[in-house]
């Protein structure tokens, strides 16, 4: 992006700020902002939004490393870990409606979907913990977590392609800005 992306203004707010006011809104008890590179200048954004900060000081090795942090970072006694990038800005009513189906599915993982395809955010149980915690970039992170228990997923069917908004070059911040409704969009 040429500039750090929790910092890009979403909605009139800096799009971290933006992230953790609709995981709060939607029923999220704490947010744990995971911040590497920029972390100082990102920090008290994170903070003034209502998040606690953990640094991924090992940010240049992959996701895998903020999955860590984040995971190392969360109570044992957790019931669930919604896990969302800062470059998919979902608002609290998506997220909300993820957070019902993990509820009432009961399964380990829960994604959201829109037309077929798989979206964020995504729930992990809390017995997941320890998955989480040991994810790596060799095993392919998430994707590896997700396989492993993929007969047990709930799909969460959202009719919103917002679900699949992921800002990863400034022509897709552009587009998703220049949006309606900002937060639709496509990967």
């Amino acid at each position: 992006m040429g500039r750090p992306k929790p910092l890009l203004d979403w909605r009139g707010r800096t799009l971290i700020e933006y992230q953790i006011g609709e995981l709060l809104a939607a029923g999220v008890d704490q947010v744990i902002a995971v911040l590497g590179h920029g972390a100082e200048d990102v920090r008290p954004f994170a903070e003034r939004a209502g998040a606690r900060v953990a640094v991924n000081t090992g940010y240049r090795g992959g996701r895998a490393g903020s999955i860590r942090t984040g995971a190392m970072a969360v109570p044992d006694d957790t019931g669930a870990v919604v896990i969302l990038n800062v470059d998919q800005p979902r608002d609290r009513e998506i997220i909300r409606a993820v957070l019902k189906a993990h509820r009432s599915g009961l399964s380990p993982t829960t994604v959201p979907s829109y037309q077929g395809r798989h979206g964020h955010p995504a729930i992990f149980a809390g017995r997941l913990l320890p998955e989480l915690r040991n994810v790596d970039e060799a095993s392919e992170g998430l994707r590896a977590i997700n396989r492993r228990h993929a007969a047990e997923r709930t799909e969460a069917p959202i009719d919103d392609p917002a679900v699949l908004l992921d800002l990863n070059l400034p022509a897709d911040y552009e587009a998703a800005r220049s949006a309606p409704d900002s937060s639709a969009g496509s990967t």
